[in-house]
């Protein structure tokens, strides 16, 4: 036969084989959707959004104002030892592209908690700028937060609007129109977020000209704030009414009351009076406050919990918390502020109207401390904080968290497995590529037998199996073109025409095959000791590797053009283990990173980072090599001195416990979520012997009894699942089967994260049949196609982690991912560069391969 004549021999033998699924893995990524159907999923809480939550009846919502530069809700909660039922966050509006993300940012961290977010919208430029187009902007990011968390949002728009501190402070005019723009805006959707109306506590209005704000009053401010007709803006003022935008814009009334560490009335809101010392809140301060008698000149007939809360039927949220500055003698920190939040206790006990408190808690400078920085934190040390926890509990009035549904990142690890799909009958798709895979192994032993000039030259000698490396090759190209996700052929063939076997099972199970076959001779010709060094530092090299790969696509996330939220968060398709309910919530891998940037970075971003629990999700299979990387000189060890069925017996009663214990995680890893070390680590545990016994188990398995023996079983199986299909489609019970064997066979045998016994049968069969093809079909295939699949496969690890930047590259290009041609131009381009990069061995000295 010429040379052509084998190349499209060769070819067309090829396509025929990924038309059965033979070659091609299903999702050969280790984390990527694909349109696999099952005929029952799990069915899985709703996560549709429900509608507004509120308090229970006489409870209290509360939680911290964040310095979300420097701290963040883990922080926090493991601060406190408790988790709170919401979470503050100031950003600016306009909603700029910053504020966006910061935005983003916090409702998903509040999310993972399940906690209520007050969202308090600071405006950056004057009132009379901002637009209908603004709050449009504003309510489209509120409805996406709560379609994709069912979030609670309380929208604090403008707060304390009736200070001078604030650029928007004493315009009421103006403060009215915007909030009411705001409102409209919000109300009309649909993401059932609550308007809070929030002034601060008026003792000492109209709070002095420091903003300059009484100076440059409008003829109809003025009108509107002088309440008594006097022609003056006075104490005797109303401190509130003014800025009232109106009942149908208003859902919460909050209140602002801080506590500046003066203990005296007159002197508890002046900036004027300088602080000199750290002072003990008077018993009764908060209720003189609330009965609004605390520091006024001229005393208010009414207090606002009546006049807004109770009179106008609203929920009412308090902002508040207490300064301390160190730098200063007096009472100490804790006599200081928990005198503070015992009275704010006991109030809300009193006042059923408070269903909401929020409390700074950051180091901030404050004027009223002579610009020095102030320290709020009610959760700042264990003893304070425990202090702090103990009186919430006691209390018995506040709701703790989560309030509602949590989204964690352990869930956004796990969605990104998307396998499962209603519209379709994966069933059928496993059970005909068996049976066609079959069929081409019976064809394979007759080609073999007349064309035996095909076959693998194996010559008997250690080293390398360039089959192996082929279909290695083959399956990382599978795992680039799933992680770019454009249309075409290739996509089809990846996300289509599949059975029970995924690139990922694969990739393992041929990972831990052939570093059994070479790592013998590293101890033959080093000796064991320094192989065994050689691994470790192997696995360090991986290790330091994906760490850099996460540092590298987080500082990607600051550049701008470049869509790095299509890697570093998830998108949820509807067709992961939450079903469809879940379809359209995005999941953030990359928790507490913004932490990282912190002086100094705080132990729980830290600990995140190093321990792989953030990363982008087409990279997440890394750490289950980097883990098992470390154990394989052990593993080795006690394969070379005969023990390997001791290593099976260990490797099985893993997989045993993870089954019978499905929640136990040894790591919190972002992999171990959809790649469970003690399970996933058979297939390994299995590809380290048997790449060890390669030649003793082909020469049982190539003779008489091994063929008769092998062909039994490839065909047994097959003609099982076609036999329990034609049960359930030509109805009769396929004895001794039940009759719904059929029908309940995926979802008990091929679940992928918990590889099930189908699955590890599948990975048997799939490797036996695609060795005995590749075997009696070596000359053409690789002439065909091993100039591009052997190097790709010998290289594959060094692919995987390039195929995370292209991924990131390939989003961040203004395409149409749906054109078939695009998509097909895209992925060639790809797979190409991919084999060009290899073959100039670019970066080869830094990343592994």
């Amino acid at each position: 036969m010429t040379q052509l004549g084998a190349r499209v021999v060769a070819f067309l033998m090829v396509i025929g084989v990924l038309l059965l699924g033979g070659a091609l893995p299903a999702n050969a990524a280790t984390s990527t959707p694909t349109a696999a159907a099952t005929s029952t999923p799990t069915k899985a809480p709703s996560t549709a959004p429900t509608g507004a939550v509120d308090p229970p009846t006489g409870r209290t919502w509360f939680g911290p104002d964040l310095d979300w530069g420097s701290d963040a809700p883990d922080g926090y909660e493991g601060r406190l030892g408790a988790t709170p039922s919401m979470y503050g966050v100031e950003i600016a509006y306009p909603v700029d592209g910053r504020a966006e993300q910061q935005f983003l940012r916090s409702t998903r961290a509040a999310a993972a908690q399940g906690a209520v977010l007050v969202v308090s919208l600071v405006p950056d430029q004057s009132l009379g700028s901002l637009t209908p187009a603004d709050a449009r902007h504003a309510n489209t990011l509120f409805e996406r937060a709560h379609r994709q968390y069912d979030t609670q949002l309380l929208v604090r728009f403008a707060p304390q609007m009736n200070g001078t501190w604030v650029r928007w402070g004493q315009q009421p005019t103006q403060f009215v129109r915007a909030f009411r723009t705001v409102a409209k805006q919000v109300h009309a959707g649909d993401s059932d977020a609550r308007m809070v109306w929030s002034p601060s506590y008026g003792a000492g209005y109209p709070f002095g000209s420091s903003a300059g704000r009484l100076a440059d009053l409008s003829a109809t401010d003025t009108e509107k704030l002088d309440t008594n007709g006097d022609g003056r803006l006075t104490a005797a003022d109303d401190p509130y009414e003014p800025y009232w935008p109106g009942a149908s814009s208003v859902d919460w009334v909050g209140l602002s009351m801080f506590f500046f560490g003066k203990g005296k009335a007159t002197e508890a809101a002046g900036r004027d009076v300088p602080l000199t010392r750290n002072d003990v809140p008077a018993s009764d301060e908060v209720a003189q406050r609330f009965a609004e008698r605390w520091g006024y000149d001229q005393q208010q007939p009414r207090s606002f919990v009546d006049r807004f809360a109770v009179d106008r039927d609203r929920p009412m949220l308090l902002d508040t918390g207490a300064l301390y500055d160190h730098s200063l003698g007096g009472a100490g920190e804790l006599q200081v502020k928990q005198s503070w939040w015992r009275q704010v206790f006991a109030e809300v006990r009193e006042t059923p109207e408070i269903r909401g408190v929020t409390y700074i808690e950051a180091n901030r400078r404050e004027p009223e401390a002579g610009n020095r920085v102030a320290d709020w934190r009610f959760a700042k040390a264990p003893g304070i904080a425990g202090s702090f926890r103990t009186d919430l509990q006691d209390a018995d009035q506040f709701v703790f968290g989560p309030v509602t549904d949590r989204v964690t990142p352990q869930q956004g690890a796990a969605a990104t497995n998307q396998q499962l799909d209603t519209g379709g009958d994966q069933m059928a798709w496993i059970v005909w590529l068996a049976a066609g895979l079959a069929l081409v192994f019976v064809v394979s032993g007759l080609v073999g037998r007349l064309v035996p000039s095909w076959r693998y030259p194996d010559d008997g000698k250690p080293g390398r199996d360039l089959r192996l490396d082929l279909f290695r090759g083959f399956i990382i190209l599978a795992v680039v073109i799933t992680h770019i996700e454009v249309s075409g052929p290739y996509s089809y063939l990846t996300l289509h025409a599949v059975g029970a076997i995924t690139g990922a099972e694969m990739f393992v199970f041929l990972s831990g095959m052939v570093l059994g076959m070479v790592y013998p001779l590293g101890i033959a010709r080093f000796g064991e000791w320094a192989s065994a060094i050689g691994a470790w530092k192997r696995a360090r090299k991986q290790y330091l590797v994906t760490l850099a790969v996460i540092l590298i696509v987080f500082a990607l996330s600051f550049v701008p053009l470049l869509n790095t939220d299509a890697i570093t968060t998830f998108t949820d398709r509807g067709t992961g283990l939450d079903g469809v309910q879940a379809e359209g919530r995005v999941y953030d891998l990359y928790p507490n990173a913004m932490q990282l940037l912190a002086y100094p970075p705080p132990w729980y971003a830290i600990r995140q980072f190093l321990l792989l629990e953030m990363g982008p999700w087409p990279f997440n299979i890394m750490g289950l090599f980097v883990v098992l990387s470390l154990f394989i000189p052990v593993f080795m060890w006690v394969i070379r001195r005969g023990y390997w069925w001791a290593l099976l017996v260990v490797s099985w009663a893993l997989y045993v416990f993870q089954a019978v214990n499905p929640d136990f995680k040894p790591l919190n890893s972002q992999f171990d979520a959809v790649f469970p070390l003690l399970t996933w680590q058979v297939v390994f545990t299995h590809g380290l012997v048997l790449g060890y016994y390669r030649r003793q188990i082909t020469r049982a398995l190539t003779g008489r009894l091994g063929k008769v023996l092998i062909g039994v079983l490839i065909c047994g199986y097959a003609a099982f699942l076609v036999y329990v299909w034609a049960g359930d489609r030509f109805d009769f019970t396929p004895t001794p089967f039940p009759a719904t064997m059929y029908q309940d066979l995926y979802n008990t045998a091929y679940q992928r994260v918990d590889l099930q016994w189908g699955r590890l049968i599948d990975i048997a069969f799939f490797a036996i049949v695609s060795y005995a093809i590749l075997t009696v079909f070596w000359k053409p295939v690789n002439a065909a196609i091993g100039w591009l699949w052997i190097p790709l496969g010998q290289a594959s690890l060094y692919v995987f982690v390039w195929q995370v930047f292209f991924a990131l590259v390939i989003a961040s290009l203004p395409l149409d991912y749906g054109n078939v041609w695009i998509g097909t131009a895209v992925h060639t381009a790809l797979i190409l560069l991919s084999w060009y990069m290899i073959r100039r061995k670019f970066l080869f000295s830094v990343i592994p391969r």
